[in-house]
């Protein structure tokens, strides 16, 4: 299955738990592993509590590992000047495994599942959700 997010770019931070449960609850599996993606070179998906500050804070430690600025031979060589992006990407993945148990992703009490996209302009971005029967 999949589902589209519009996103500002920039890191932002979006909390697809929902899509992500309610393809699960539709797929009625009850025991197996949900495999979310995002194909494309410049975001990730991680599990977050997904709250203002601890949000915010994400991306200031992003910004710190790899600062949007034009100093990346991709940028050089590109001239898109997104080599950041692709960084934050190689680091969070732009995918996730986690189990499903009784027909429900098995999340700790505060996480949520958080697309990211790092690239340095709005877009569309195409989740797919493969649920593989345990």
């Amino acid at each position: 299955m999949r589902f589209s997010v519009s996103t500002k770019g920039f890191t932002d931070i979006i909390d697809i738990t929902p899509e992500v449960s309610d393809i699960i609850k539709k797929s009625k599996i009850k025991e197996g592993i949900c495999s979310i993606s995002c194909p494309g070179s410049t975001c990730g998906i991680t599990t977050i509590e997904y709250e203002s500050g601890l949000i915010e804070d994400l991306k200031r430690i992003l910004e710190k590992i790899a600062p949007m600025s034009k100093d990346y031979e991709h940028c050089k060589k590109w001239g898109d000047c997104n080599g950041y992006a692709h960084i934050r990407s190689a680091l969070l993945r732009p995918f996730l495994t986690l189990p499903i148990e009784k027909g429900r992703l098995v999340l700790g009490t505060w996480q949520q599942i958080a697309f990211i996209d790092f690239d340095n302009r709005p877009r569309k971005r195409e989740i797919l959700v493969k649920i593989i029967s345990g």
